[in-house]
């Protein structure tokens, strides 16, 4: 059994791992950019960086999007995330150009609501498309945000490429969660797993009724 365990999460941490090192490539030209072309690069980068991980909305929902992908398991460790990065950076594209899109901070909301949920009650019963449909919904949102919110004297490549790096690193905190509670046993993992996920729905909760 201990084999076995071990295998079957070598398998989506490989997958991952891959997943990763791709993100890395594609972001590689911007950062390079951020980094020779002056501070207003450099700044941007950071912003970017920074708007993620300073708000708990989104900290929840990149975490619970790989969780979400942890408890699916297969592709859906690198595909899920996968698919709510690129929908976020069409989101942020939109927002920095400065398209409206109505009911952003209740779909941030939302996000959370809905993804946690899915930890909590979607055990292995999503359909993998059907998985990342779900997020890049969501993503859209994330990604407006971010881009709305961009300071006016960033370089937005930069800043692009800083959000895009922080969601990546959040969803690698999620499935390194997701994988880790998988690790204490077939009996226990699921409830875990399952608890966290209703956290994370409640806190959406909050977050939607303003209690948070």
């Amino acid at each position: 059994m201990p084999n076995a365990v071990s295998s079957h999460i070598r398998r989506p941490a490989r997958a991952l791992l891959r997943a990763g090192l791709a993100g890395a490539f594609t972001l590689a030209p911007a950062l390079a950019f951020a980094h020779t072309t002056g501070m207003a690069h450099e700044h941007g980068l950071a912003a970017g960086f920074l708007h993620p991980i300073g708000g708990i909305d989104h900290v929840l929902a990149m975490v619970a999007v790989g969780m979400f992908a942890a408890v699916l398991g297969g592709r859906a460790v690198w595909a899920v995330p996968a698919s709510f990065v690129a929908v976020m950076a069409l989101g942020g594209a939109l927002g920095m150009a400065g398209v409206a899109l109505p009911f952003v901070e209740i779909g941030i909301a939302l996000s959370v609501v809905v993804i946690g949920a899915a930890v909590a009650f979607g055990e292995r019963r999503w359909p993998l498309g059907a998985a990342m449909a779900l997020v890049g919904a969501f993503a859209i949102f994330h990604g407006h945000a971010h881009g709305a919110e961009m300071p006016a004297d960033v370089s937005g490549a930069a800043y692009a490429a800083g959000f895009l790096a922080a969601t990546t690193l959040l969803h690698a905190a999620g499935v390194g969660l997701g994988l880790a509670i998988g690790t204490i046993g077939e009996a226990r993992a699921p409830r875990l797993a399952r608890a966290l996920g209703a956290v994370v729905a409640v806190a959406g909760v909050g977050l939607l009724t303003g209690l948070i």
